[in-house]
């Protein structure tokens, strides 16, 4: 069952995690293993799993299932764990919150259904279903790019009347939204509101934001970890300097030929040469080329001398 640990509102920089997958596109556990070892050692204040960029609307449910379940115990109650059950059929979602508080989970993550389009009065139905028949919390996802709708801000508020619904991850790239957003949601104390885009980290902070979900925390979790402390504690100079090697790591993610896999594809390269997994996509969906695996190393080795040359206590 679930254990609990969540913060409310939950602070810091919560990596959604790429999920590892073998050969013949089981979960590799091994690689698992080494990944959430990796991001918890650079103190991360959460792992969220099943994600856009750990591709959990194209994996099989039962390998959705077995990421929950080896992700909660190799985490060990070290830090909460956040399940993504976003899926074109509301009935899968809510039986997946099922799985997830099951394995010992903490919450789960509720993006818009996609394929048919939703207006906002039935995703206030959906979403207060969902929080109504989970078993645990329930955090909203804004990824209008590939749901192709929005939780508009004013179904936000009138979100915020249901207790289990605790915030909004919003990777819209859309600062003015951002804004919107975080001027309703102050009638709730415990409500948590992250970014999803790494570019965006230190301006959303400032927005009064509690943190982010960043696809490259998976590469470098200290290097976030120490951007948003510094931007919490107003530390000007190390947050330009520290936000200058996240637009360099951005680099990574224009490699790949299509821009809604762009991301996971350069950070499983990324993490394929770090020794933690494999780049495999689940299918059909490929790994970046051979041919660009000497991009991805020049640049993490770029990024690595200069975390080195002015390492400023980040250990990533």
């Amino acid at each position: 069952m679930a254990n609990n640990r969540l913060d409310s509102p939950l602070r810091g920089i919560v990596p959604p995690l790429v999920t590892p997958l073998t050969s013949d596109e089981e979960l590799d556990r091994e690689a698992l293993v080494r990944l959430v070892q990796h991001v918890l050692s650079g103190g991360v204040n959460g792992l969220f799993v099943l994600g856009t960029t750990g591709e959990g609307p194209s994996l099989p449910y039962r390998v959705r299932a077995a990421m929950i379940e080896a992700t909660c115990e190799v985490a060990s109650g070290r830090a909460p764990v956040l399940v993504g059950v976003t899926d074109t059929s509301l009935a899968e979602a809510i039986d997946m919150a099922e799985v997830a508080a099951d394995g010992g989970a903490d919450a789960v993550v509720f993006a818009p259904p996609c394929y048919f389009p939703i207006d906002q009065a039935d995703l206030v139905i959906a979403a207060r279903r969902l929080a109504q028949e989970s078993p645990l919390p329930v955090m909203l996802y804004n990824m209008p790019a590939l749901t192709k709708a929005v939780f508009e801000p004013e179904t936000v508020r009138e979100l915020l009347d249901e207790p289990k619904v605790i915030g909004l991850k919003d990777s819209s790239g859309d600062l003015a939204y951002f804004e919107r957003v975080q001027s309703v949601i102050h009638l709730r104390s415990d409500w948590t509101l992250m970014a999803g885009p790494e570019h965006l980290l230190a301006e959303t902070v400032a927005l009064g934001g509690d943190g982010g979900v960043c696809g490259g925390a998976n590469l470098y979790p200290g290097l976030f970890v120490a951007l948003y402390e510094a931007c919490v504690a107003d530390r000007t100079d190390e947050v330009r300097r520290l936000k200058q090697l996240v637009e360099r790591l951005s680099k990574l993610y224009t490699l790949g030929r299509n821009p809604a896999l762009a991301v996971i594809q350069g950070v499983k390269a990324g993490l394929a040469q770090r020794g933690i997994c494999s780049s495999r996509l689940c299918s059909p969906f490929s790994a970046l080329c051979n041919g660009e695996s000497r991009a991805v190393r020049e640049l993490l080795a770029d990024i690595d001398a200069s975390l080195t040359a002015d390492p400023a206590e980040v250990s990533c």
